[in-house]
């Protein structure tokens, strides 16, 4: 009896612990999405209150007065050329240096691992000389590249391990059906992977939707600017609109949240996996 009272006391306190969690991070957001609503005055007036009505006035003005929609689909382009590409390089890197065993494959290994370590921005000086002698500088596709090779050591090293766990029975079996290499990876490992391929997608998109410092380097012209470095043109030298401003941010933050929905149960399963046996 003593023992079930000790768990559910547990319970409780872990439950407690978590809602608090859940409300330490979800009220900023909550009260950004609240100050979308609202007018400079209701903002400075009463910046904790709901607003006195839920017009779209501050949204009407981002979207027909300024470039946020051309800034939104720049970022769109990016991040999602940029995670298909990680996708399919890491997955392909991850596969050959999970699955075989050549020499040099250790190697291979710290080589990636090493670009865990090394932050690209040290190299920020050379990256910018290598990309205006490529003619890339004031181009997405620039932009493109540098995620991709920022992001690539991370995905190759989620990817290897759970590669790695995968029973090599599996191959064996499809080689003797008369299956390629190729469509071993494609058919039999990749749909075993998928939670796994879901996690590097999100984990290395969401610092590229959100990242300020390389398109603030590389991007020059207003038509070229992603959305984390157009929503700095809302902030004017004597005054601030923080009504359109917190529409904006609201706008920046959307689909990165429909993305984590639409795929929260292949997130889950991949974060999980390995834990239950």
């Amino acid at each position: 009896m003593e023992k079930k009272r000790n768990a559910g006391f547990e319970t409780w306190l872990m439950h407690i612990f978590l809602v608090s969690s859940a409300v330490v991070v979800l009220y900023p957001i909550f009260m950004m999405v609240m100050s979308g609503f609202k007018t400079n005055a209701e903002i400075f007036g009463a910046p904790f209150a709901l607003p006195k009505s839920f017009n779209l006035d501050n949204y009407a003005v981002i979207w027909n007065t300024t470039d946020v929609s051309r800034y939104m689909l720049n970022s769109i382009i990016v991040t999602l050329i940029s995670v298909i590409i990680l996708l399919v390089t890491g997955t392909m890197a991850a596969y050959a240096i999970s699955r075989y065993r050549f020499r040099g494959s250790i190697m291979v290994s710290l080589f990636f691992l090493a670009g865990l370590m090394l932050p690209l921005r040290l190299a920020i000086i050379p990256l910018f000389v290598q990309l205006k002698a490529m003619g890339l500088v004031d181009n997405l596709l620039g932009l493109i590249f540098i995620y991709t090779a920022m992001s690539l050591p991370s995905t190759v090293f989620i990817l290897t391990g759970f590669l790695r766990a995968l029973p090599s029975e599996l191959e064996d079996s499809a080689r003797v059906d008369g299956a390629s290499e190729l469509r071993i990876m494609v058919q039999i490992m990749v749909p075993l992977i998928m939670p796994a391929m879901v996690i590097a997608g999100i984990y290395n998109a969401v610092p590229i939707w959100n990242d300020f410092f390389f398109p603030l380097i590389f991007i020059q012209t207003p038509e070229n600017k992603t959305l984390a470095q157009g929503l700095t043109s809302f902030f004017g030298e004597y005054s601030v609109n923080f009504g359109v401003l917190y529409a904006g941010l609201t706008l920046a933050a959307l689909p990165l949240v429909v993305v984590f929905i639409t795929q929260s149960k292949r997130f889950i399963a991949g974060m999980t996996a390995g834990a239950i046996k």
